[in-house]
């Protein structure tokens, strides 16, 4: 993917358990801070100056090393092949194609390539995700109505 950086392997046991407890003791310090627009890391003996969003990066990303997960960043305005999209919507890529075919995403051409904005993917997954939790609900709910003891 353009301009991602991606950490190849899964966190072991050692980097786990680091993360899981610096990822609480950020989150205490960015809940007891909550209007601090920067944070002052030292490292090698070097003061740095970090911004409130680069801070709320570093937790978010803690919190899913800590969970044993790989990390991917990218930035909001990459430009995604249809191969990383289907990836990131977990659909194969002639399906992705068919989506983008049908106009259900946005998307521009470089030569003969499709190229997908990260942001729209994204927007298209929230409304997908949104979709299938209502109908999830839906079912519950009849489920309730008629008994069935869900």
């Amino acid at each position: 993917m353009p301009n991602a950086l991606t950490i190849q392997s899964l966190p072991d046991e050692h980097a786990i358990e680091l993360a899981r407890e610096s990822s609480a003791a950020l989150a205490r310090l960015l809940q007891s801070h909550p209007d601090q627009d920067r944070a002052q890391v030292r490292m090698d003996g070097e003061d740095l100056i970090l911004p409130r969003q680069a801070i709320d990066l570093l937790r978010t990303m803690l919190a899913e090393m800590a969970q044993g997960n790989g990390i991917t960043v990218l930035p909001v305005h990459a430009q995604l092949t249809t191969q990383e999209a289907a990836n990131l919507l977990n659909v194969s890529r002639p399906y992705l194609v068919k989506l983008l075919e049908n106009n259900a995403l946005p998307f521009t051409k470089v030569g003969s390539h499709r190229r997908i904005a990260l942001s729209d993917v994204l927007g298209y997954k929230r409304k997908q995700d949104e979709a299938a939790d209502a109908a999830m609900q839906e079912l519950a709910d009849q489920a309730q109505e008629l008994g069935l003891g869900y």
